[in-house]
C-alpha cells in the first residue's frame, strides 16, 4: 500500500487567499520531504470553503519546490472549461513537470459552479459533456484533425497546417501517450468507476463512504475491466480516508473531534450533503437517520483515528474488508495546531506504513 495525499483544500469562508495558498503550498513541500507518493488538489470556483479554482497553477508552483512526489488535479471539472484550451494547459503542464503529473478529470458536484456554466445536475448533462470533453481531449492529444469542432457545449477551429511558418497545433503531454488520468466515485457500484476499470484509468474512492459502498466501488471496476477485456489490477485502486493518528488514541480523538477536521465536517460538508441528498453515503446503517449522523459517529465508524498501532489495526482492517487496494489518500485540513498535523502525518508514513508493509499490505 502506497500512500498519498488529497486536499479540496478546506479554509474557512473569509480565510485570506493568498495566506490559504502558501499553507497548502507549504503541506505540499512538507508531504514530499516525508516521501509520501502523490498528492491531488481539487478545483472548485463559488465553493469559498474549497478556495482553488485553479490546482494546475498551484501544482506549477509546486513542482518547482519539490522533488519526488507527483501531483494531480484532483479534479480537473470538466464542464469549467473549452477541451481545446485545457487539453493545452493541462498537456503543458504535464511537460513543466517532467512526467511528476496525474490527470484527475470529473463532472464537477458543487452547484455553484454548475449553475455558473448552466447546467442542471439533474439531467445529467454534465456528465455527458465531461465524457465528450475527454476524448476529444484525447483525440487532440493524439491527432489534431484540421476542421470545425462543434457541439452544444464548445465551438472551436482547428486550422489547416502551414509548414513553412511551422502553424499547426502541436501540443502533446510529455507522457506518452498522456498523463495518468484520474477519475473519483461517489455512488454505489458508480457509473464513473466502471469507465475507469473500462479505460485502464486510475479509480478513486472519496472520503465519508461506509466500506459497504467501497466494495461495490471495486465490482464497478471489475465490471468495467470485464467489459473491456481487461483484469483490474487493485494497485490502480485508491482510497481517500480521514485519517487522525497521535501518540495515544485518547489525544487523536480529541483532535479529531474538537479541531479543523471536526470544524470541516459540522460547518461545512454536513451541511453541504443534506443538499444533494447524499447523507446515505455516510451510513453503515441506510435506516438511521441523518441526524445520527455527527461528527463523533463518522470519527467512530468511517474514519481511521488513533495511535499508529491502532490506525494500523483499522487500515488492515480495511484493506481486508475491500479485498486491497494501492493507495491510501489521506485527506487535507487546515494543520492548526501546524505540530500536532505534521506529527499526524509524520507517524502515519514513518510508522504505520511500514507495519502495514510487515503485515502484507
Amino acid at each position: 500500500m502506497e500512500l498519498g495525499f488529497f486536499t479540496m483544500p478546506l479554509h474557512p469562508p473569509g480565510a485570506n487567499h493568498a495566506d490559504t495558498l502558501e499553507a497548502d503550498l507549504k503541506q505540499l513541500i512538507y508531504l514530499d520531504q516525508l516521501g509520501y507518493s502523490e498528492a491531488w488538489i481539487g478545483e472548485h470556483y463559488t465553493a469559498e470553503w474549497e478556495n482553488i479554482p485553479a490546482p494546475d497553477l498551484l501544482i506549477a508552483q509546486a513542482l518547482g519546490v519539490t522533488s519526488q512526489i507527483r501531483l494531480g488535479t484532483g479534479v480537473t471539472c470538466m464542464p469549467n472549461h473549452d477541451p481545446f484550451s485545457i487539453a493545452h494547459r493541462i498537456a503543458q503542464l504535464d511537460h513543466m513537470s517532467r512526467g511528476r503529473f496525474n490527470w484527475g478529470v470529473g463532472s464537477g458536484g458543487f452547484p455553484g459552479d454548475l449553475h455558473v456554466n448552466g447546467f442542471d445536475p439533474r439531467t445529467g448533462a454534465n456528465r455527458e459533456m465531461t465524457r465528450q470533453a475527454v476524448e476529444l481531449v484525447l483525440q487532440l492529444w493524439k491527432d489534431p484533425k484540421p476542421g470545425i469542432y462543434k457541439s452544444e457545449w464548445w465551438d472551436f477551429n482547428i486550422p489547416e497546417p502551414e509548414d513553412d511558418i511551422a502553424l499547426r497545433v502541436h501540443m502533446k503531454p510529455y507522457q506518452n501517450p498522456h498523463p495518468p488520468i484520474g477519475v473519483a466515485g461517489v455512488s454505489p457500484k458508480s457509473e464513473t468507476l466502471t469507465m475507469a476499470g473500462e479505460r485502464g484509468w486510475l479509480p478513486m474512492s472519496i472520503n465519508f463512504v461506509s466500506e459497504h459502498i467501497l466494495r461495490s466501488h471495486w465490482t464497478a471496476i471489475e465490471e468495467g475491466a470485464s467489459r473491456a477485456g481487461k483484469s483490474a489490477d487493485r494497485s490502480n485502486w485508491r482510497i481517500a480516508r480521514e485519517v487522525v493518528v497521535a501518540d495515544s488514541s485518547t489525544e487523536a480523538r480529541k483532535q479529531a473531534l474538537s479541531g479543523t477536521l471536526a470544524r470541516d465536517m459540522e460547518c461545512y460538508f454536513l451541511k453541504l450533503l443534506p443538499r444533494s441528498k447524499m447523507m446515505g453515503l455516510l451510513k453503515i446503517d441506510p435506516n438511521m437517520p441523518d441526524s445520527d449522523v455527527t461528527v463523533e459517529y463518522l470519527v467512530d465508524n468511517i474514519f481511521i483515528v488513533g495511535s499508529p498501532e491502532e490506525v494500523t489495526e483499522k487500515l488492515s482492517s480495511l484493506d481486508e474488508s475491500v479485498g486491497g487496494f494501492g493507495t491510501l489518500m489521506a485527506m487535507g485540513h487546515e494543520w492548526v495546531p501546524e505540530g500536532f498535523w505534521k506529527t499526524s502525518m509524520g507517524l502515519l508514513k514513518e510508522e504505520v506504513m511500514p507495519k502495514l508493509k510487515t503485515l502484507g499490505r
